[in-house]
């Protein structure tokens, strides 16, 4: 593994195959990329407790733990939002389809051009940057999205106007899923002025978005911490 440098993407590769493993590094490093190398689903495991590499290369015909079994620990298990390309020469058409369609970003079969190894990789990088790009302008939570650069609040796909405060409100709720705000914290961060016990400043407030979101969603997303503030849980 090399050192790892903060502005270089890294790449895991699991391949058992040394000859190959070797060359896919060789291309990754001259590429200017980062490496990760494991030669079995095992290892690849154990170095998913340590590291999370910006992408993957996996092999499926691998020892320890099957190509396709370690896909799925690392997307279902982890809960790793990790771009998955699988290179084999396993060329079974149903188990492709269905490993596309599911968990892998690409699939690549063996042998391999190098041009096409790093073509691949350039394309679902692209892709995902694109997609946390998106994903940072606005923030979901059940049944409820706020579209953050339209200032904009759909409940089931339903817009709900909402005031510039009460906006806000929801959006550090939002963004601090299951934290726990006291009044004062809201107030500060929401009016940015001094707070003065204006308890009922936020209450009414937080009365009022909870009617709105109510009226296409029964779900209690506001819950009230006795004695202390708020949580959106």
């Amino acid at each position: 593994m090399q050192n790892r440098d903060k502005y270089k993407k890294t790449i895991m590769i699991v391949e058992d195959d040394i000859d190959i493993n070797n060359l896919l590094n060789r291309i990754l490093l001259k590429n200017d990329f980062q490496t990760i190398r494991a030669f079995s689903g095992s290892e690849a495991e154990l170095l998913m407790e340590k590291f999370l590499p910006d992408l993957i290369l996996l092999d499926l015909m691998i020892p320890g733990v099957y190509g396709a079994d370690f896909a799925y620990f690392v997307k279902n298990e982890l809960k790793k939002d990790i771009p998955i390309i699988i290179i084999s020469a396993k060329d079974n058409f149903d188990e492709k389809i269905s490993l596309l369609k599911d968990i892998v970003d690409d699939y690549i079969n063996k042998p391999f051009k190098v041009d096409e190894i790093i073509a691949r990789i350039f394309a679902v990088l692209r892709r995902y940057e694109k997609k946390k790009q998106e994903d940072v302008k606005k923030l979901e939570f059940k049944n409820i999205k706020i579209i953050l650069d339209q200032r904009k609040v759909l409940v089931k796909n339903n817009e709900i106007y909402l005031t510039h405060l009460e906006f806000d409100i929801l959006k550090v709720l939002m963004k601090n899923i299951g934290k726990v705000f006291s009044r004062q914290m809201l107030y500060d961060l929401v009016w940015q002025d001094g707070y003065f016990g204006e308890n009922n400043t936020v209450n009414v407030h937080v009365s009022n978005i909870r009617k709105k979101i109510s009226k296409f969603d029964d779900y209690n997303y506001i819950k009230t911490v006795y004695s202390i503030g708020f949580k959106l849980d």
